[in-house]
């Protein structure tokens, strides 16, 4: 049995207390989401609604909310609660063709858009979204936040490229890993929070700030996902559990694991070549990490990453929302445990 286990009731509680100052606003997203996702289209109707109701943690629209408030924006105001709708149909159209590349099965414990509908499909909804985030997005009239949006749209479709040409590869590098991370996963996050501060009328020195709190906040919240897809089960990830490795992708616990182990490589690219767990075990891998301490070094790794974060928050002046952005870092560790 593996010392890092999933604490599902602790990150339940954090979880709870980090949306419990916005949860109202929360509720208002969700229905400027299925309000925007609406289409005369009744196949694309059906597909939103679906995608919508599998649900999420909806980290990303709260981000943006908690970091406008942090810095002075104050009650719900319509463009505020879009834009932090934009930001989850964003994220929710990456899912959607991310899950087309990886062949995903399963996302949040349901059949994935394309495991059901096909990947024909799944690849016009994803679009459809993306398209739609935009138009709404076009509503603020603000230059800077469009800047913003298709930069990071640009990068995290590089990212998925890229991660392209490292499929099935033992000899990746952490400056790659790292690379590719902070283009799929962290300049989401950091648009988020800056978007939110922008939203806020905030100053170009505490929208910094906040960019920078969200780039480390989400290459925190990566690398717990990293340690999740080793250490809990396919209930708990609502996917497949071990996925990444069976989808070719070496993660930063292998990569440090293979710094220290060079030979265990073969039986890595193994169980990359059978796209199975049947010649190799996961207990195998799992017994190996541990005894090189590559996962500790890895939620280490997670936590400096988190504290950054925080470090970039004494900026703004003490207040409950400030606290609820310090707080979530610890969340995005602790789920991990």
């Amino acid at each position: 049995m593996s010392v890092f286990t999933y604490n599902l009731t602790d990150s339940f509680k954090i979880a709870r207390k980090f949306f419990s100052l916005i949860k109202e606003e929360i509720a208002l997203v969700e229905l400027e989401f299925e309000a925007s996702a609406r289409s005369n289209n009744q196949v694309i109707d059906y597909l939103s609604e679906y995608l919508r109701a599998s649900g999420g943690k909806r980290v990303r629209p709260a981000l943006c909310i908690l970091s406008s408030y942090a810095v002075g924006g104050r009650n719900p105001r319509q463009n505020l609660i879009r834009m932090a709708t934009v930001m989850e149909m964003l994220h929710t159209a990456t899912l959607v063709h991310d899950d087309i590349i990886d062949n995903a099965d399963m996302r949040r414990n349901r059949p994935s858009v394309n495991a059901r509908f096909g990947n024909q499909t799944a690849v016009l909804m994803g679009d459809w979204l993306y398209m739609r985030a935009f138009e709404i997005s076009l509503q603020e009239r603000n230059l800077q936040i469009l800047d913003i949006l298709t930069d990071i749209t640009r990068k995290m479709t590089e990212g998925e490229l890229t991660q392209l040409t490292m499929l099935g590869r033992t000899d990746v590098s952490e400056e790659e890993y790292f690379d590719v991370l902070q283009r799929k996963t962290a300049y989401l996050f950091s648009a988020c929070c800056e978007i939110g501060a922008i939203l806020a009328g905030a100053s170009p020195e505490v929208q910094k700030a906040l960019r920078d709190y969200g780039m480390n906040l989400g290459i925190a919240f990566q690398l717990a996902d990293d340690l999740l897809d080793f250490t809990a089960d396919e209930e708990i990830l609502g996917k497949a559990a071990g996925a990444d490795l069976l989808e070719g992708k070496i993660t930063l616990p292998l990569i440090l694991l293979l710094k220290k182990e060079p030979s265990f490589a073969e039986k890595l690219e193994q169980v990359m070549y059978d796209g199975s767990y049947e010649n190799v075990s996961r207990e195998t891998i799992l017994i190996a990490l541990e005894k090189h301490g590559t996962l500790e070094e890895t939620r280490m790794r997670a936590y400096a990453f988190a504290e950054k974060a925080k470090k970039s928050l004494e900026l703004l002046p003490k207040s409950e929302y400030r606290f609820s952005l310090e707080e979530v870092s610890s969340y995005m560790i602790e789920r991990a445990r």
